[in-house]
């Protein structure tokens, strides 16, 4: 059973002006799916119809039974009064995590994100790659059957991106599935099952990058190729 299902028929801000229209995908267990597309494409809007911050849409999103899912924003969230530690605290309290298996793993986290020496300090004071990674371990403290992560390698350095694909694929052999909405494409290119290449609001293609190269005729096409051959079409019709 798929982890997750979306069927957005048209989905915005406003009555009547949809940003987004005809986004159908689902996303199975350890299945990696990159979201791709220029800055204005509709991405965010996808994401955040999903997490139902959408006000005016038309569609169903439907979540596998008793499943929870982590999301990462593009731009690090959090509350300004708590350390990380505390913030790590306030999750497990939230989804219940057994204290003393919690700790442990929320140690060996902060190790492995180099974080440990931070951890009772303010993230908002932290530097941009920090805050990106103390999202990264909020998120996989609870080990949730779905990721849905919006840019996640903005601000990190060559060796944290190592650590963090690392971690992803540990949790794609648990089973968790994972949405990634990215810009870098000979990365997700590398990384990613399937492909969603949205622009202006609508889904140009999906598959796998060998279906993506079939759709768009370029048999030895990188990501990259495809993405523009798709949008180039679209642009001119």
């Amino acid at each position: 059973m798929s982890i997750l299902n979306v069927s957005i028929k048209q989905a915005g801000y406003e009555t009547a002006k949809p940003v987004i229209n005809d986004i159908y995908f689902h996303i199975e267990p350890g299945e990696l799916v990159g979201l791709i597309g220029p800055n204005g494409a509709g991405k965010s809007t996808t994401i955040k119809s999903i997490l139902g911050l959408i006000p005016e849409m038309n569609g169903r999103i439907d979540f596998q039974r008793n499943s929870k899912y982590s999301y990462v924003p593009e731009r690090p969230i959090f509350y300004d009064e708590l350390t990380l530690w505390e913030h790590l605290d306030f999750v497990a309290a939230v989804e219940g995590l057994e204290d003393e298996n919690y700790k442990i793993e929320a140690k060996r986290l902060l190790e492995l994100y180099q974080l440990a020496p931070h951890a009772h300090k303010l993230p908002n004071t932290y530097s941009k790659g920090m805050q990106q990674k103390a999202m990264l371990i909020l998120s996989l403290i609870i080990q949730p059957n779905l990721y849905i992560i919006d840019e996640p390698f903005i601000g990190l350095d060559p060796n944290a991106m190592k650590i963090f694909l690392s971690s992803i694929e540990i949790e794609r052999k648990r089973g968790a599935g994972i949405l990634m909405s990215t810009h870098v494409l000979d990365t997700a290119e590398r990384i990613c099952d399937r492909f969603l290449l949205i622009n202006n609001g609508v889904l140009t293609a999906q598959g796998t990058l060998r279906e993506i190269q079939e759709q768009c005729k370029l048999p030895n096409g990188t990501l990259y190729e495809c993405f523009h051959t798709f949008s180039e079409e679209f642009i001119h019709g």
